[in-house]
């Protein structure tokens, strides 16, 4: 009978094994960007867009080139320096583009949904004020911050970004 006991003792500690959870997964945001287009796009109907322009990335390399060797003596203490020239050189990493991308329409942008929008930045760190309900220099950053990590360097709220926050259901062709 101490057998069994056992046994179901050891089936229930079995069954207690904390069960893993991923965390949702973060948004790429610069997956949905429309890039290098002359305005907004035609539809979807109801849609609204907001444009912004990522800046090009230059990248500067600086060379250092052995000019005169160091020179020793018979010892092999140094006893003139050796010289460098530096020279330097730029080139351009991504180019300056215009990309557009979808954002919630200015009915939607209430000074309830903003505050909304304040209340799930602070809780990740990101806007430390207190809860204005207004669009201000803080909460754009703020937003900015939130977004450069997911590909999409604007302090304007994209649509995606919203609904990662919270703040707008996802749409049912989007699951």
């Amino acid at each position: 009978m101490t057998g069994y006991r056992f046994l179901a003792a050891l089936t229930l500690l079995a069954a207690c094994q904390p069960v893993g959870v991923e965390a949702p997964g973060r948004a790429d945001l610069g997956i949905g960007l429309l890039r290098n287009q002359s305005g907004p796009p035609e539809g979807p109907e109801g849609a609204c867009w907001s444009g912004t322009v990522t800046p090009a990335v230059i990248e500067t390399v600086t060379e250092q080139t052995l000019v005169t060797p160091e020179l020793r003596d018979a010892e092999g203490r140094i006893t003139q320096a050796a010289g460098f020239r530096s020279s330097a050189r730029q080139r351009i990493v991504q180019d300056r583009e215009e990309v557009w991308f979808r954002a919630p329409c200015d009915a939607e942008m209430t000074p309830e949904f903003v505050a909304s929008l304040q209340r799930a930045l602070k809780a990740r760190g990101l806007y430390l004020l207190p809860l204005s309900g207004e669009m201000d220099a803080a909460t754009m950053q703020a937003v900015r911050r939130f977004q450069a990590d997911r590909g999409l360097d604007s302090p304007v709220l994209s649509l995606e970004a919203a609904r990662e926050l919270g703040l707008i259901a996802a749409d049912r062709d989007s699951l």
